[in-house]
């Protein structure tokens, strides 16, 4: 390589250095999650722990439907809720059983703490805020007030949910 040959590509890499524009842009962290055959997240600061699906959890009479039972957390005790359910969410009959691939996420949000059963975690990412979609309209009636936002995440359409939100609908007795 001769040195004009070789000034010429310094130059060229040099303004390909400079056509590349560097932006701090927010970002958000999502627990991403299956549930049935739709996929969901939560924004990560709502989610304290992920545990896995086969931890033992204890049936406890008289509870909402919602409620799956109890379980021990390190000597705390903490509610296991069904957010299939919670969602009004079928569970489709037919699947194969989820058991294996099943987490518990812990969360917290409108002054409660519990554990939601989800089918599979997919993944903990952080994702640009400019990525997250408002809700469409088309939402059903059921799902509209827990949704803040869509994403494409590997081609997947994942809906965004409010912790505190479903929380709080539990709390008011819409669980």
């Amino acid at each position: 390589m001769t040195d004009s040959q070789l000034q010429q590509l310094l130059e060229e890499r040099q303004q390909q250095d400079q056509d590349i524009v560097d932006v701090d842009e927010p970002v958000i962290k999502l627990v991403i999650f299956d549930l049935g055959q739709r996929h969901f997240a939560f924004a990560g600061h709502s989610v304290q722990e992920v545990l896995p699906g086969s931890e033992p959890v204890h049936l406890v009479p008289g509870m909402p439907a919602s409620v799956e039972g109890v379980m021990n957390v390190r000597g705390d005790i903490v509610s296991v809720i069904r957010l299939h359910d919670l969602l009004q969410l079928s569970t489709a009959a037919g699947m194969p059983d989820k058991k294996a691939t099943a987490s518990i996420l812990l969360g917290q949000g409108a002054g409660m703490h519990s554990g939601l059963r989800v089918d599979q975690l997919l993944d903990v990412v952080d994702v640009p805020e400019s990525q997250i979609q408002p809700a469409p309209e088309s939402l059903p009636d059921h799902l509209r007030p827990y949704v803040t936002g869509l994403l494409d995440f590997d081609g997947l359409a994942v809906t965004l949910l409010d912790l505190d939100a479903i929380f709080a609908a539990w709390l008011r007795g819409k669980g």
